[in-house]
This record gives structure tokens, sequence and C-alpha cells, in this order.
């Protein structure tokens, strides 16, 4: 009994590592941040072999995870978080990169010093309702690989001083 036990739980993992490795994730890397930031973006290119969702994130570092998106509403940059998931559809690079779609991390424990790397835990699900997850070491740094400024704008997510009474 013992033997089918240990099979049933090697089954589960290969398969567990065979869902997650349906996604592909290129390039990620999360903007450095300065004493006192609260949050700060993840970015990089996903590919789902046969599509999927990605449909959450978490980090030690972080509180708080979200997949968000910045788009122009009206002449107004606005951010938000992605309901119920980001579609990746089959064999097609998305780009998560600043001003777009990226991972937002809130409520950051620590500052995220350049060249040091921040642990990140992206959850996806298959067209089948599966769920995998993928478990990244992120390298932090000023600017996207390349070298390309990376302009975003989380001033919303900052720390705000008390209101005085």
């Amino acid at each position: 009994m013992k033997l089918k036990s240990m099979m049933t739980v090697l089954a589960l993992a290969a398969a567990s590592l065979s869902a997650s490795a349906q996604v592909d994730v290129q390039n990620a890397w999360a903007r450095a941040t300065v004493k006192g930031q609260s949050a700060t973006g993840a970015f990089m290119t996903l590919t789902a072999k046969d599509g999927a969702k990605l449909v959450g994130a978490s980090s030690p570092a972080a509180g708080v995870a979200q997949v968000h998106e910045m788009k122009m509403e009206g002449g107004v940059m606005k951010m938000a978080e992605v309901k119920g998931g980001l579609d990746l559809p089959a064999g097609k690079a998305l780009e998560l990169k600043p001003g777009g779609y990226h991972v937002m991390l809130m409520d950051l424990k620590q500052t995220l010093d350049k060249d040091s790397t921040v642990p990140l835990t992206l959850v996806f699900k298959d067209a089948k309702g599966a769920e995998s997850k993928i478990e990244l070491k992120v390298p932090v740094a000023m600017a996207a690989p390349g070298g390309k400024p990376a302009a975003m704008d989380h001033s919303a997510h900052m720390a705000k001083p008390a209101a005085s009474k």
C-alpha cells in the first residue's frame, strides 16, 4: 500500500510540473524601489502553449500581489486589477510591461534593491480549470532588460501621511 501511495504522489507531482511547464516565462524583472516606497511592478513575457489564464500572483516580499492593467480612459491613465484573470492565447506571447499589463506588488515588506532578486509565484488556470503555479526568482532592476527606461507611476499605491485631526 505504501508503494501505491508513493506512486500516486509522484504522479500528481509530475502532472503539476507538466501543467506549469505549459506556460513559458521570459525576460522577467521587477522595478527597484527606494526606502519608504510601498509598491512596484513586475514585468515579463508569458506564452501559454495551449492557452491559459494568469489568475493570481504572490510574493513573500509583498502583502498583496495582483495582476493589473493600465489603460487610457477619457484621456486619463487608469490602473486597476484585472478581474477574472488575464487570458493567454495559445502560442501567442503576451508582454506584461510598464504602461500595460503587469504584476503589481503592494504593501512591500522591504526595499527591493537593484541587482537583487524577488521571489514571485504566478498562478495559472488551463481551459479545464486545472490550476498550476510557477515559482520565479525575478531580478530587480531600474529598467527593463536591454536598457529601455521603464516609466510607470505607482504613486496611487504609495503610503500616504495620516490626516491630522
